[in-house]
Formats: C-alpha cells, sequence, structure tokens
C-alpha cells in the first residue's frame, strides 16, 4: 500500500514535530519562572551572610529576579553547600561558598559530605578579604622583621592565637610560622572576641584576624597592623605592607567567597547568573558595602573559578597536612 502525503500534510507534520523542541526552547527563555535560592552556608549576622544578602538584593534590583536567602549552617560551612550539591540543577538553587567549605575543608575533615571539585559548578568570584596580622600597640616589635628577629632568638616563647582550627586565620599563622622559620605556640578559641581579650591582656602575642573582627580595637587604638596577608595592599589600609612584600614572596592567604550551583546546571543558566554577578559587583553601593568590611570585589568566568579551586584545593592541602591540623 502506498500513502500519499500532500504538501499540506508533511508541513503540519513538521509544525507537530518541531512543537515539542520549540516549547523546550521557550521554557529555556523563560528562566527563570520562579524566584532563586540563594544558600548561605553560614548563620544570619555574619560576613559571609552580609555580603550574600547583598548580593541577593542586588541581582533583584539589576535582573528583577526574586533570590531568597537561606542559612543553613553547621560543620565549616558543609551542611550548607552539601544542600546546594544535591539540589536539582535546574539553576534555581545556588549557594555562597568559601575558602573554608571550598578549599580548606576537604583536607581537614576526615570525610565530606559532597566533593567541592565535582559536585558544584562554578558560577563566579564574588569577594577577598585579607587577615591582618596585628599585635599589642605597646608590644616591643614595631615591624614584622622585629616580630621574627625575636621569635627566631626564642623559639616557642611568643603565643599566637585563632578563631577556629582550620580557619584562614589558623592557616594564616600555620604558613607564616613555616614561610619564617619559626616556632610559636598555637593558642586555639572559639570565635574572635576571647582572642582580642587574650591579646588585649597580654596573655597571647599576636593575632591574625579579619579586618571586621578587628575593626572595634583598631579604631580604639590598642592594637598595631604589622602586615596583611593579601597578595596586594589593602585600599582601606594603603601604608600596611603584605607579608609577601617583607621578605616572602609567594605568601597569600585570604578568605574568598564565590557562588557555586549543583554540578550540571546547565551552562546557559551559569552564563546568566555569571553575567548579572559580575554587574552587581561593580555596582556602587556593593563595593562600599565590601571596602567597608576590608574586602575586595573580584569576579570571574566559571572557568576561572573552577581553575582556581583546583588551585586552593592543593594550597591549603598542604597547609593542612603540613601543620598537621586537626578538627574535634
Amino acid at each position: 500500500m502506498r500513502i500519499h502525503l500532500s504538501r499540506r500534510s508533511l508541513l503540519g507534520a513538521g509544525i507537530a514535530l518541531a512543537t515539542p523542541f520549540l516549547a523546550g526552547q521557550a521554557r529555556a527563555a523563560a528562566w527563570p519562572e520562579r524566584p532563586l535560592r540563594l544558600i548561605i552556608p553560614y548563620p544570619p549576622a555574619g560576613g559571609t551572610d552580609a555580603i550574600s544578602r547583598e548580593v541577593a538584593h542586588r541581582i533583584t534590583e539589576i535582573a528583577g529576579w526574586t533570590v531568597v536567602t537561606e542559612n543553613r549552617s553547621g560543620a565549616g560551612g558543609n551542611i550548607g553547600l552539601d544542600l546546594v550539591a544535591k539540589s536539582d540543577p535546574d539553576g534555581y538553587t545556588i549557594g555562597m561558598g568559601q575558602t573554608a567549605n571550598l578549599a580548606i575543608n576537604p583536607s581537614l575533615y576526615p570525610t565530606m559530605p559532597f566533593n567541592p571539585l565535582r559536585d558544584l559548578a562554578p558560577v563566579s568570584t564574588v569577594a577577598q578579604q585579607p587577615n591582618l596580622l596585628i599585635v599589642r600597640k605597646d608590644a616591643p616589635w614595631k615591624d614584622l622583621e622585629a616580630l621574627i628577629t625575636d621569635a627566631r632568638k626564642r623559639p616557642g616563647a611568643l603565643n599566637v592565637g585563632h578563631s577556629g582550627a582550620g580557619t584562614t586565620g589558623h592557616l594564616s599563622g600555620e604558613m607564616f610560622a613555616a614561610q619564617a622559620g619559626i616556632e610559636m605556640v598555637v593558642v586555639p578559641y572559639v570565635g574572635a572576641a576571647p582572642v582580642l581579650t587574650d591579646l588585649l591582656a597580654g596573655r597571647i602575642d599576636l593575632f591574625f584576624v579579619n579586618p571586621l573582627a578587628a575593626r572595634g580595637v583598631l579604631e580604639a587604638g590598642s592594637m598595631r597592623v604589622l602586615a596583611v596577608t593579601s597578595p596586594q595592599r589593602m585600599r582601606a589600609m594603603p601604608a600596611i605592607p603584605t607579608v609577601a612584600e617583607l621578605g616572602f614572596p609567594g605568601y597569600e592567604a585570604v578568605n574568598w567567597t564565590g557562588v557555586v550551583a549543583p554540578a550540571n546546571t546547565p551552562a546557559a543558566q551559569i552564563m546568566a547568573l555569571n553575567k548579572v554577578i559580575r554587574q552587581v559587583l561593580q555596582h556602587p553601593a556593593v563595593v562600599a558595602r565590601l571596602a567597608a568590611e576590608g574586602s575586595e570585589p573580584l569576579g570571574s568566568a566559571p572557568e576561572e573559578f573552577a581553575a582556581f579551586l583546583r588551585t586552593e584545593n592543593v594550597k591549603w592541602g598542604r597547609v593542612v597536612k603540613e601543620a598537621k591540623v586537626v578538627v574535634n
């Protein structure tokens, strides 16, 4: 039996076959059709929470997308990012990652609920913040060289505090001691406030602290900043040298943030998110907000962020291993 199809029939069939494809294209073009969810893997009112909410607000302002923020803290940021990693890769769930949960924790924790390099899709870096090496204003060391000279003469005599095992502040000190060839007693605390209290009281000698936590004591004039841990000087403190320029080239220990999505999120949605986030990071209000806490805006292509993540995992993994850092 022969089947005869008219030109009109063929055209009709072609349209029918194309309908699912065209509908799919329309759905993709319409994304997002509902609010996005930004997971913040730390508690409310902290530094990561503040910048996350600012980014969410500006995304809505610039792109018109509704972004709902959700705090899921715990396990050094692992709980929140695990939620992101296990979410549907549909572009509707993203998370604010950080140095700790994306680069340090994989070497710090015996087991991880997710693999940052395999289970997450980098979208864009957001900001970076150095640590400040501070001592009391009446400390005998007027600069970093004097502190190192004293530490070399008296191995184990100086005490360095940190606000938590495996934090960038802790590991900044470990990196510094290793590169300077000095031995210090590491004194652990929970949070920056008790470290600052003991530093002021003279019970410890130095502290690698983020600028936001140190703002009060610096404004009061009770502390002296010897160096910053970023590769370049801070715009907010241009007179303070970097550790690198004081004889330790290559030294860099910063806390950075970056937006990630579940692995296999469509490339078109990753690029749309990337474009908007990079616009957000150029907004004057965002730049000013970051500067107020001693941070610098970043912004990068997804592939650049991916390469950066691989490098950071290797670097921090080496520091954790060499310093024999463990978490309880």
